[in-house]
């Protein structure tokens, strides 16, 4: 097997279970931290940890090829006071944990990689944001973005590579946004989502896995990078691929606002349009395997 350990704290969300099965194969042994037990499964074992203090977990991170944390609340909420306080927090306290935590090992991980946001880029519907020409943006979710990456490069951490992963949507068949989409399209009502001009970055899960792979390959790769396909696509495609040429009721803003407060959520999550670009990874060579979403939608539909 070509790696010896992967550790994936906060693994036991969405991402964390397709990270796992991604690597299981190519590991002898992958580690979940997570606040809760599980039972082992093959080579993928659950050790607990309260992502606030340190533990005994900390020996797992010893020779590990591989740390990534994607430790945090979810967003899909109300941004009430409350709210707000558990996403930073969720994210700032773990990720400065983290770095304490390796500061002090003496064989700490090759590579850490920080799952963070593509939404830390303004709102574009003018031009494509990237790496080197991007523009931050204001906001709530802006200034998690901003504070959790600060906290994470800030960490000193010596001899260990730090990637701030920057995703976008991550689509697939199990979880994550694609399965609501399609649950909107078979009640009708999968039309565009306010205007339908704002847009979709999206990656698909094999290629968000496949991302972390192969930054383990690329030691020359480190910093802030974006993990989203190459072709982003508008809110109004978006939702005419999953239709597969089918009719759906379009939810017009206020509508939307409407809908958001019922469910507890935020009209943000759709409307913001995020328009961002992996250019440091196409730079560098990575070959995305699904580039386009009618191919990973088709995908994910199998």
């Amino acid at each position: 097997m070509p790696f010896h350990k992967i550790v994936l704290a906060g693994g036991n969300g969405y991402l964390g279970g397709v990270l796992a099965a991604y690597y299981s194969p190519l590991a002898e042994e992958v580690v979940l931290l997570s606040r809760s037990k599980a039972p082992t499964r093959g080579n993928i074992r659950t050790v607990v940890w309260d992502a606030t203090r340190e533990g005994a977990w900390a020996a797992e991170l010893r020779n590990a090829d591989l740390l990534v944390n994607l430790c945090g609340k979810n967003v899909n909420c109300r941004y009430t006071r409350k709210n707000r306080q558990a996403i930073l927090r969720s994210r700032v306290r773990p990720t400065a944990l983290l770095g304490r935590v390796i500061r002090r090992l003496t064989h700490p991980p090759a590579l850490w990689i920080n799952v963070t946001s593509a939404t830390i880029y303004r709102h574009a519907e003018d031009r494509p944001q990237d790496e080197a020409h991007g523009e931050l943006g204001k906001g709530f979710s802006v200034d998690i973005c901003r504070s959790w990456e600060r906290v994470f490069f800030a960490a000193e951490t010596p001899g260990v590579r730090k990637v701030a992963l920057r995703m976008g949507i991550v689509f697939g068949a199990e979880d994550g946004v694609f399965p609501r989409l399609q649950k909107l399209v078979s009640w009708g009502l999968g039309g565009p989502q306010g205007n339908g001009r704002q847009y979709v970055s999206w990656i698909h899960e094999t290629d968000a896995a496949r991302v972390t792979e192969w930054l383990l390959h690329h030691p020359e790769m480190e910093g802030a990078i974006n993990c989203t396909a190459p072709y982003p696509v508008t809110n109004e495609e978006q939702m005419r691929i999953i239709r597969g040429g089918h009719w759906g009721l379009p939810a017009p803003a206020w509508l939307l606002s409407i809908g958001a407060r019922l469910i507890g959520t935020e009209t943000e999550l759709i409307l913001k349009s995020r328009w961002v670009l992996p250019t440091r990874l196409e730079n560098a060579g990575f070959v995305f395997k699904y580039a386009h979403l009618e191919d990973a939608v088709a995908e994910i539909r199998i």
